[in-house]
């Protein structure tokens, strides 16, 4: 048998508080928060360090001994949040049907496209940084592993974790293999092995997209 506790509930069982937000309040400030980095540790402290540290055993010891450790903490990640606050009150009037629009092609479409077609977004990145042409894989290539080619140099893309699956690898025909990995903001590619073809000038072996 299984039960579950809420958070609401634990925090109203552990601390006799259970504060109750209008419906949207919560994850907005919540946002802001992130916004702002208002509980930080640099705000607010290490607070699964402190925990452990802090010597009493009671919600009521915690709160006071915190306190006395970071008076001014909680002010100063409320008044961090309240400023992001009034960020978002002065754009949301400018937010309307034709922005969300935008914003949701931008998601359903582009970055659902991007997403998956790694490949020539990095080609063309290559290209430019290298003053060489590119051009997609042919049919043919492409069963041979062949993603696309740089100048005369052929090249195959592939995420990290095809470094770990020896068996893969050996099925890549191409002359060079660059592999990537992906961020929150984009991707990460290790063009390592292309800084020894001299056909290629390359000013460093990583680069953002």
């Amino acid at each position: 048998m299984k039960i579950k506790i809420k958070m609401n509930e634990l925090a109203k069982i552990a601390t006799n508080k259970n504060e109750q937000f209008p419906k949207y309040v919560s994850p907005i400030i919540n946002d802001a928060n992130k916004f702002s980095q208002g509980t930080r540790p640099k705000v607010v402290g290490k607070l699964s360090e402190m925990i452990q540290q802090c010597p009493y055993k009671t919600y009521e010891g915690w709160e006071k001994w915190y306190l006395s450790k970071k008076p001014d903490a909680i002010d100063n990640a409320t008044k961090k949040i309240v400023g992001m606050l009034e960020n978002f009150k002065e754009i949301l009037p400018k937010i309307d049907e034709k922005t969300v629009r935008k914003w949701v092609e931008d998601l359903v479409l582009v970055k659902t496209f991007v997403g998956l077609n790694f490949q020539e977004a990095i080609l063309k990145k290559l290209s430019s940084m290298t003053g060489k042409n590119f051009r997609l894989a042919e049919s043919k290539e492409e069963s041979e592993g062949i993603d696309g080619f740089i100048g005369e140099i052929s090249i195959s893309i592939k995420p990290e974790t095809y470094k770990t699956k020896p068996s893969l690898m050996e099925k890549i025909k191409a002359d060079k293999i660059i592999f990537y990995e992906k961020k929150k903001d984009g991707i990460i590619v290790d063009i390592t092995s292309l800084s020894e073809v001299k056909q290629l000038k390359l000013p460093d072996e990583k680069t953002n997209i």
